[in-house]
């Protein structure tokens, strides 16, 4: 049945063999900087490539300041403590995300809240979100309470789907009504704009990932980014196990986190950024070239919101049912091409099951229909 799409994203990447959904590219000067970071003996969370790392992430995204972490987790986990999250309350997401946006939050021993996402950015929705704030929330002396569990909201956090940008600004403006800090998950999304701003610094923080699969990668690798002079250096105290700066001395003044990145990491994403431009451009004739394809063949293929730039980190094909889903998923893997489904909704899962919900609709549809198809930067 899905026979031409097999034949055409075949010919696509020009390879009879195995097509990943995303693996990295190393075209630049990885091997050159991880050279360099091993005879420096500085591959640790201390060294020249990570400062480098940070300054050209801060940069590439418009933001005053970026932060360096192990991975996309720490970064939305020490975000959302920064944000004053505190054990008790509650913090309103999306439910079609990765696990990793619910567990940051349950890291903070805090409570998701699930708000419905719109069909065409698979980001929150800020319809949804006012309803659900209309309905069950009340701001008391600045404070965001909600009526219907009698817990503080503190914070919202919105992920960019795919790397396409949700209406971040319309969110924003919401979450500045019900004093609620807006906390982005970015971790898909270096790259995308929406209405000429980077994703990540429409809140008061952002996180960003570097995992594996990402457009660039060190492997690992996470970071934050914010305009706040105050907060980010509480970022890189609390991601450094929290050490009172002292040139020998080892004290620490609160529980802290190992979380920085090691320079050996930084190394890899230095030259990976370098050459993000290219990806970028790469991976946007990639997902012309399907959107041309699946319009013949009848099959809806997920493109950019409107006011908004993606990186097309991961491409996806909506099919009309969920059977109709899992014979595509069948049938390509089958043959050797991998294709996924999307993740299955935070609140199904057995951890986050009692949170309270709004009405998910839109999540359960996309849950049931949407699949990812091979997206790596074509060499």
């Amino acid at each position: 049945m899905f026979a031409p799409t097999i034949e055409f994203i075949r010919s696509t990447f020009n390879t009879t063999e195995l097509i990943p959904l995303h693996e990295p590219r190393f075209i630049g000067n990885e091997k050159q900087y991880l050279s360099e970071c091993i005879d420096s003996t500085f591959v640790s969370s201390v060294g020249p490539f990570v400062d480098d790392f940070e300054k050209r992430m801060a940069e590439y995204t418009g933001a005053r300041y970026a932060v360096a972490t192990v991975n996309g987790t720490s970064a939305l986990h020490i975000a959302l403590l920064l944000a004053d999250v505190q054990p008790g309350d509650e913090v309103i997401t999306q439910p079609l995300t990765f696990i990793a946006t619910c567990n940051a939050i349950a890291y903070c021993n805090a409570t998701p809240v699930f708000v419905d996402v719109d069909k065409d950015t698979m980001g929150l929705s800020p319809e949804a979100l006012k309803l659900f704030l209309q309905r069950h929330c009340v701001v008391e002396n600045s404070t965001c309470k909600n009526k219907t569990t009698g817990k503080t909201v503190k914070a919202c956090v919105p992920m960019h789907t795919f790397g396409h940008p949700c209406k971040i600004d319309a969110i924003k403006a919401l979450c500045d009504d019900y004093h609620i800090a807006l906390v982005e998950d970015a971790a898909e999304s270096l790259g995308s704009y929406y209405k000429g701003r980077h994703t990540g610094t429409f809140g008061k923080l952002g996180a960003f990932s570097f995992n594996g699969n990402k457009i660039i990668t060190s492997g690992g690798g996470g970071c934050i980014v914010t305009d706040d002079e105050a907060l980010a250096k509480k970022a890189k105290y609390m991601t450094t196990t929290a050490k009172v700066p002292h040139q020998w001395e080892y004290t620490h003044d609160r529980v802290g986190y190992n979380y920085r990145m090691p320079n050996i990491n930084a190394a890899l994403l230095v030259a990976q950024l370098e050459n993000l431009d290219i990806f970028l451009e790469n991976k946007r004739e990639l997902s012309m070239a399907y959107q041309s394809f699946f319009a013949e063949n009848n099959i809806a293929f997920m493109t950019e919101p409107s006011e908004s730039q993606s990186n097309y980190w991961l491409n996806a094909v909506i099919l009309n049912d969920r059977a109709e889903r899992d014979r595509f998923l069948e049938e390509t893997n089958t043959q050797g091409v991998m294709t996924r489904p999307v993740w299955t909704l935070m609140n199904r899962l057995e951890m986050f099951k009692d949170a309270q919900c709004g009405h998910l609709e839109n999540s359960q549809w996309l849950e049931a229909c949407v699949v990812n198809i091979p997206s790596s930067v074509r060499l």
